[in-house]
């Protein structure tokens, strides 16, 4: 049976549970540890010739407003706390904002929706074992099920297309899912109308009969035994509900653990089941079960730059779509609805105050491959809730700190494109300039230090941080955890480096 509701097929929740509904003990072929952008493809695919587990520490949002439209991406964003909201803020120790998903479906649910394809460079240094022909195929069976693509693009998307152009970021590659260095407009999981198609979605081609979903889920711990034959084993996993009640699942002979709980909380995950560096475990008296020096090792998070101006004239441009390609850096244009709140409002207005929403056009920059790394650790070695503690180091290595320059260079040219010149505002002596939201790009930007100075103070992020559980790190090229059996991570979190402009794609490639 089908279920529809606002253009979006909601049949995956016939076999969605809450973790209170769940029994004491169970046991399945696989347990898939993270119900988000790789692990609703992997427990799709699985569920096809054996019986599944899919555990979700978050809810389902299918009703969601603010996860499900467009218009409501940037307060999707800003909305996120620490309690239960789809998108979980937490602050680097570099101190920068972030976020992660915490809702069945993941990153998915709470990004900008663009859908671009990884690099070439991205596979070959990856350390994983690819088959293209697989990875060609997996991409399609997500394209087919969720990806808009359309050549017609906002106002907003199309003068940063030609900006880009103009300024020299050739060639045109038009639409394009796949990456190409030059100009192109990619795909979004935001379909015409505007409603999201995040990968909980890819749950409806699950053989329903194989599969059981639950959400509210906060694993704790994998279950480990050890035999003198077969060596150390996962067996199992505790789960916690919202009324604190624990839950055991098993696996059965010859099945898996896999963990797709994203770059922060497989790391987590593992430490907090005694698997990491011994000398930290012990500082922690979690007991040791296998020494791994690497895990929580290698964090590494694409650093974001930007300008943001406000056009003279009414815009209700949202979405993202285009993007620029080089090889160290990657340009997107991002427009929408940003509310500002100021302290005259209470009196301006009565009670409750609405807070001024303002058009917001901003251009972009992402580092492709920073080189500064940093690393996890647990926030406490009992509580799974707990957004671990990271710190990514952002420009520690001065090469993105020069990649950063680059980029915003190159938007200063884009702004100095004839295309540009619709969205100055004019001052009363007649003098054209950019409205600019935050800070305008320096004056002389040849000044290396006054360009280096920009990036520092306008850092923030792009969410796509990675690492953790590096491939023939931690993982070997099949995605098992060296030295455990029946344990493999299919998340981000075995990643080296970020896949292409925006690793949603790539992700749930992954998972299939």
């Amino acid at each position: 049976m089908s279920i529809f509701l606002n253009n979006a097929d909601l049949s995956y929740l016939q076999f969605v549970y809450n973790a209170t509904e769940s029994p004491s003990e169970e046991v399945y072929d696989y347990i898939v540890v993270g119900g988000g952008t790789a692990g609703c493809p992997l427990a799709t695919t699985l569920s096809a010739n054996n019986s599944v587990l899919l555990l979700e520490r978050g809810g389902v949002a299918f009703n969601n407003p603010n996860v499900l439209r467009e218009e409501n991406s940037i307060a999707n964003l800003l909305q996120a706390d620490d309690i239960d909201s789809p998108a979980q803020a937490f602050t680097s120790e570099d101190g920068i904002l972030n976020a992660r998903g915490r809702v069945l479906g993941g990153t998915s649910m709470i990004n900008f929706g663009f859908y671009s394809r990884a690099d070439e460079d991205f596979y070959n240094e990856s350390g994983i074992e690819w088959n293209m022909s697989i990875v060609r195929s997996a991409y399609e069976w997500v394209e087919e099920a969720i990806v808009t693509k359309t050549n017609q693009i906002n106002s907003w998307q199309t003068s940063v297309k030609k900006a880009l152009l103009q300024s020299g970021i050739r060639p045109d590659n038009g639409l394009t899912l796949d990456h190409l260095q030059g100009t192109k407009i990619s795909g979004s999981t935001y379909d015409r109308t505007g409603r999201r198609h995040g990968a909980v979605e890819l749950l409806n081609k699950a053989e329903k009969n194989n599969l059981r979903v639950v959400v509210h889920a906060t694993v704790e711990r994998v279950i480990f035994a050890s035999d003198t034959s077969l060596g150390l084993s996962a067996i199992g996993v505790i789960f916690r509900d919202t009324n604190g009640n624990s839950h055991v699942a098993r696996i059965r002979e010859k099945g898996e653990i896999i963990l797709s709980a994203g770059a922060l909380g497989s790391p987590q995950l593992l430490l907090m089941s005694g698997v990491g560096p011994r000398s930290y475990l012990s500082s922690l008296n979690i007991p040791i079960v296998y020494d791994q020096p690497f895990i929580g090792q290698f964090m590494s998070d694409n650093p974001r730059n930007q300008i943001t101006i406000t056009p003279p004239f009414p815009l209700d441009d949202i979405g993202v779509r285009v993007a620029g390609i080089t090889k160290s850096f990657y340009i997107e244009a991002v427009s929408g609805m940003a509310p500002f709140f100021s302290p005259v409002s209470p009196i301006l207005f009565p009670d409750p105050s609405p807070p001024l929403n303002l058009t917001v056009l901003s251009i972009v920059e992402k580092v492709s491959r920073p080189l500064s790394t940093g690393s996890l650790r647990l926030a406490s070695p009992t509580n799974a809730s707990l957004t671990p503690i990271v710190r990514f180091n952002y420009f520690n290595n001065t090469i993105d700190l020069s990649q950063c320059a680059n980029a915003m260079r190159a938007i200063g040219k884009m702004l100095s494109t004839p295309v540009m010149e619709q969205y100055m505002s004019m001052d009363q002596r007649g003098q054209r300039y950019f409205k600019f939201v935050g800070r305008a790009l320096p004056q002389n930007q040849f000044d290396d230090e006054a360009m280096g100075e920009f990036c520092r103070r306008t850092l923030t992020t792009f969410y796509h941080y990675h690492g953790g559980c590096l491939a023939q790190k931690v993982v070997d090229s099949h995605l098992k955890v060296i030295g455990i059996n029946a344990l493999r991570v299919v998340d981000g979190s075995t990643f080296v480096v970020s896949p292409g402009t925006n690793p949603q794609a790539t992700l749930m490639m992954f998972g299939r």
